[in-house]
């Protein structure tokens, strides 16, 4: 899809949280799970796409594709428990869209 994916394991966020906001804030688009990266990537303003199983955590709510705590944030939700195909099935599609114009914040 002409996308780079990176990966970089020697940050630890757990230990060195100035690094991992930095390498956080580097991105052009973070896909994650409900965890401390995707409340720091949307406390840094940087577009965070959430996958959620079909009861989250309460701050994501029931319903929502949006967040209503970050602007930034894009919820993808899980419909039947257990089930992730549609999950990253919608994700996939959606990144297929995600070209030079949608990098531009």
């Amino acid at each position: 899809s002409g996308l780079d994916l990176a990966s970089d394991d020697s940050v630890d966020g757990l230990q060195d949280l100035d690094r991992f906001a930095a390498q956080v804030a580097a991105m052009d688009l973070v896909i994650t799970i409900d965890n401390s990266t995707a409340h720091l990537a949307g406390a840094l303003g940087v577009p965070v796409w959430v996958l959620l199983p079909v009861v989250p955590e309460w701050r994501w709510q029931l319903e929502r594709t949006d967040c209503v705590w970050y602007a930034c944030a894009r919820l993808f939700r899980q419909r039947s428990r257990g089930d992730w195909a549609p999950v990253i099935q919608h994700v996939a599609a959606e990144l297929g869209k995600f070209g030079p114009a949608a990098l531009a914040r």
